[in-house]
């Protein structure tokens, strides 16, 4: 599973980080970096979860 992130949307609230602190941070200029380019299977749940958990909506699947 793959996600992409929307930095100019990105307003730090870190909830995606919060759920999974290994794919997601927070970087100095507070917006989302992705860690990771694939996302482990067991960690496929959390993440459907930050992208529906993300306040501003900066994260999503990216389009085929």
């Amino acid at each position: 599973m793959k996600i992409t992130a929307d930095r100019s949307r990105c307003q730090g609230h870190g909830m995606c980080e919060a759920l999974l602190p290994n794919v997601f941070q927070i970087d100095k200029s507070g917006k989302v970096q992705i860690l990771v380019d694939q996302i482990p299977a067991p960690d496929h749940p959390d993440a459907e979860l930050a992208i529906e958990s993300c306040p501003v909506q900066a994260l999503h699947h990216p389009p085929p």
